[in-house]
């Protein structure tokens, strides 16, 4: 899962000030000097000589806090009693919750959630087990699960310090699709361990959305859970990076008046999301893909280090062009970065075919700024909220997830991820599609709707949706 860069966030910081010894300009220009933007003054409470104020202030990143908070202490006359991140207080007990969806007001409302009533319940789906997914949370609700070896642009930080980012993914499925997520982080990185302890949970949820697991582990999890169970398993890091990557660029060849199949697409970084990509383009109807990694351009014919590498490079670069990235990247179309910050210069990208299309997508900083970029290419996509054409996973798992929900497909199949990305591209209608906007907002209500009912269709015509068309 990405994270939004250049995100500012706002502290509080309580302040006792002595009216004599200090003015409130000290403050203010101590507070700017430090690299702080003050958006809000309250008055806590005021006596004759002095006075507490909460003071709140816009900053760039925790640094700024320190530099902040250094700096009003060394005033005199003034006491930081207090100094409180609204980010943090967000999070203060966690950021969900579980409700019960009817209240139980007497003895008969308890007899019927609970003991006696529930066991007829119970026996019901014991000799249907089919009815788990109409008559429990089955029918509505997915897990979120990690195992924090790969979170956002923080690496390996581990299970509990991965829970914020899953909790905030359960919140993003229920306000967008209405779908119930819960975050499960596993205290172990072993493979099979994490492949068992997602089959023995599994009966209590309609899917599962991996999170977060690092390569090369995710591809067999991911291969093992989807032969093993019965319910859509999906690792949103790389099949959601790939719906919405192939979503932008359909609109983008659109825009510059080529064909996917026709043009020469370099993708740097060949992990998870990198092959992904590539297998989705492939599905679309590309064929001249060459992929890119720290070894230089993958090819036919070489044996690499894992498999994953060796299906790559038997399956893309028809033509066996070999070297670095600024070897291979002449005459291209379409540059694709799923790697690290500053990976792609201006020279590669002068070197591109004309029209050029580049998606930057490391995050926070992406290959190339799109300012270095733009006076050479002709649309410029990142993974960042703070530039146009933000290519983010949000646009496709909720629709997606509340698609295979309703449809109670078995699994996600590559006509179902192609389904998701042509319905978020359509989003964009032709009067409005410019080289700026190719992609939808993440907030556009269309979305999800139409994702869903793309893959409901989709998942149809694949054989796997067990749910009849009439609601059965």
């Amino acid at each position: 899962m990405s994270v939004p860069a250049g995100a500012s966030t706002n502290i509080i910081l309580r302040l006792e000030i002595d009216k004599e010894l200090t003015s409130f300009v000290q403050i203010a220009a101590a507070i700017a000097d430090a690299g702080g933007d003050i958006v809000a003054v309250d008055v806590n409470r005021a006596g004759k000589t002095t006075t507490v104020r909460d003071i709140t202030v816009n900053i760039l990143d925790a640094l700024h806090s320190e530099l902040i908070v250094s700096a009003l202490r060394k005033l005199n006359g003034v006491k930081v009693l207090q100094v409180s991140d609204q980010t943090f207080l967000l999070h203060l007990g966690g950021k969900i919750e579980v409700t019960p969806k009817v209240a139980i007001k007497t003895r008969d409302d308890l007899s019927r959630v609970y003991t006696p009533g529930v066991a007829r319940v119970c026996m019901a789906i014991h000799e249907n087990p089919r009815q788990a997914h109409s008559l429990t949370i089955k029918r509505n609700t997915i897990a979120v699960v990690s195992d924090g070896s790969a979170v956002l642009g923080l690496g390996n930080i581990g299970p509990e310090a991965a829970m914020p980012v899953m909790e905030g993914k359960a919140m993003l499925f229920k306000q967008l699709a209405g779908v119930d997520a819960f975050p499960i982080c596993l205290d172990t990185q072993d493979t099979e361990e994490i492949i068992r302890a997602i089959k023995w949970i599994a009966p209590a949820f309609g899917g599962i959305n991996l999170e977060d697991i690092s390569s090369p582990r995710c591809f067999e999890i991911e291969r093992r859970l989807v032969e093993e169970l019965d319910i859509p398993v999906f690792h949103d890091d790389q099949h959601g990076t790939a719906v919405v990557l192939l979503a932008g660029l359909l609109n983008a060849v659109k825009i510059v008046g080529k064909k996917l199949e026709d043009c020469k697409i370099v993708l740097c970084g060949i992990g998870a999301a990198g092959i992904a990509c590539t297998k989705i383009l492939l599905a679309a109807g590309a064929s001249n893909i060459i992929g890119v990694d720290r070894e230089g351009a993958l090819v036919r014919g070489t044996k690499y280090g894992h498999d994953a590498w060796n299906w790559y490079a038997e399956n893309t670069n028809p033509h066996g062009e070999t070297g670095r990235l600024a070897d291979v990247i002449a005459g291209a179309d379409v540059f694709i970065g799923v790697s690290g910050p500053g990976v792609l210069q201006v020279e590669d990208v002068r070197n591109m075919a004309k029209d050029a299309i580049v998606f930057a997508m490391a995050n926070p900083t992406p290959e190339i700024s799109p300012e270095e970029a733009e006076p050479y290419v002709r649309i410029m996509a990142t993974g960042r909220s703070d530039y146009p054409n933000q290519i983010n996973n949000v646009l496709c798992f909720p629709g997606l997830f509340r698609g295979v929900l309703d449809c109670r497909a078995s699994r996600v199949t590559e006509e179902m991820k192609l389904a998701a990305a042509r319905a978020i591209a359509s989003v964009v209608t032709d009067e409005e599609l410019n080289e700026l906007y190719i992609i939808p907002s993440v907030f556009n209500q269309k979305v999800a709707d139409r994702v869903r009912s793309a893959v409901v269709q989709a998942a149809y015509e694949s054989g796997v949706a067990r749910r009849r068309k009439d609601g059965e």
